[in-house]
């Protein structure tokens, strides 16, 4: 479940009970229902499960507030009790283990305030990996781009409700890199100039590093209008070509849930109603529970869901000219002056001097240097030319470790 989608849908049920018209209100905390969110999916992968509590927050607070010192724990039919320790964010098994198919689990919390909570009794899905994950060039609403599709097949017919995530990882190369770079110095307070610079080789990677993100939204398709349970081609992913993130080199890894129906009916919902164009709107819902009731008081309200699906991965690994040969790359991921002779700028944009001459700006360049907001380009003698750090130093923005899956 994710976590953009839970905080809009929060919010709806914060509102929905006082609103049933579009007329415009000066929103205020005064009835704040402080509700216990919960986050858990198991799998068939033999891992370190992982199971999130929090709370509902008000408008006026910037964050979810995480859930501590809470009991958790997964029973399953033939009397195994699987334990979580709490976490930073979220509440890890404390040994790998993994769902199976002649099996029934069932979630159990006890929070810190002595309030208890209890899921239905769930099975495992239908094991039906990914088949095959692919990368093509289209063309959507006039807008052309990359689009990632997967495709899976499950004989039997008993899969059928699909849930996807996906985790994006690309290279990020700084177009104004340069091996060496200047270091401050400064001298004993009060001297004129303050400092000096340095000029020393880079030794560490600052060219090349690696960006990371995950998926926000819910991506949910089903098979039951199809005479076979086929997923053939379903986009789960849409780049545009100018999106800086495929400017070079991209991998994606793409997460199948096999989920039941109760699993898909509650994300649906979910789903239908933070991609609402208004939570103001004509039509509002109301409170929809999930899988798990709290067991002092049944009218409690509880969001959350206790899902067991099968699971199944695949990365795939493209760079820009093998899916838009003929199209140009998209701009870096900021904006930064051109050096090249083709495209020639004013040579003094960003070019400081420093030297104990009134006319140059030492102190200038030395409190960016020091505050690492401009790198260095180029210098001649008492001459240095700098540009915004993201444009000649990638770790400013990213990280310059390696993926231990990256394929180049």
């Amino acid at each position: 479940m994710k976590k953009i989608l839970l905080y809009r849908f929060l919010l709806i049920i914060l509102l929905a009970s006082a609103f049933s018209c579009t007329t415009p209100y000066n929103y205020q905390s005064n009835g704040f229902e402080d509700i216990i969110v919960i986050e858990a999916t198991i799998t068939n992968e033999n891992k370190y499960q992982e199971i999130k509590l929090s709370r509902t927050y008000t408008l006026e607070e910037s964050s979810q507030k995480f859930e501590t010192e809470a009991v958790v724990y997964v029973t399953d039919n033939t009397g195994n009790k699987y334990e979580f320790d709490e976490g930073e964010e979220s509440y890890i098994s404390i040994n790998k283990f993994q769902a199976s198919h002649d099996r029934e689990y069932q979630l159990h919390i006890l929070t810190k305030d002595g309030k208890s909570y209890l899921s239905r009794t769930e099975k495992l899905t239908t094991q039906n990996p990914i088949e095959n994950l692919q990368a093509r060039a289209v063309n959507k609403e006039g807008v052309t781009g990359v689009e990632i599709t997967v495709n899976s097949f499950d004989p039997t017919n008993t899969s059928k409700y699909y849930r996807y995530e996906y985790e994006e990882t690309y290279k990020v190369i700084a177009p104004l890199w340069s091996p060496e770079k200047a270091v401050a110095v400064f001298f004993s307070p009060g001297s004129n100039p303050k400092g000096k610079i340095i000029i020393e080789e880079r030794t560490t990677e600052a060219r090349v590093c690696y960006l990371n993100e995950v998926s926000t939204d819910l991506i949910l398709t089903n098979t039951n209008k199809l005479s076979e349970d086929k997923v053939i081609d379903f986009p789960v992913r849409f780049i545009s070509s100018k999106n800086p993130i495929i400017r070079n080199r991209y991998s994606i890894l793409v997460k199948q849930y096999v989920q039941s129906l109760a699993a898909h009916t509650f994300y649906e919902t979910l789903k239908k109603i933070s991609s609402d164009g208004s939570i103001l709107s004509q039509t509002q819902p109301g409170f929809f529970y999930g899988n798990i009731k709290s067991v002092d008081n049944p009218r409690e309200k509880v969001i959350g869901f206790f899902d067991v699906s099968s699971y199944s991965e695949k990365r795939l690994f493209f760079n820009f000219s093998d899916i838009l040969p003929d199209i140009q790359r998209p701009n870096y991921q900021y904006e930064c002056p051109a050096i090249d002779p083709e495209n020639p700028v004013n040579p003094f944009l960003y070019n400081y001097c420093f030297s104990p001459t009134p006319s140059c700006q030492g102190n200038l360049i030395l409190d960016f240097i020091q505050n690492r907001d401009m790198v260095l380009v180029s210098y001649i003698g008492t001459k240095y030319t700098l540009f915004p750090i993201e444009c000649g130093d990638c770790t400013s923005f990213s990280s310059n470790i390696k993926p231990t899956f990256w394929i180049d």
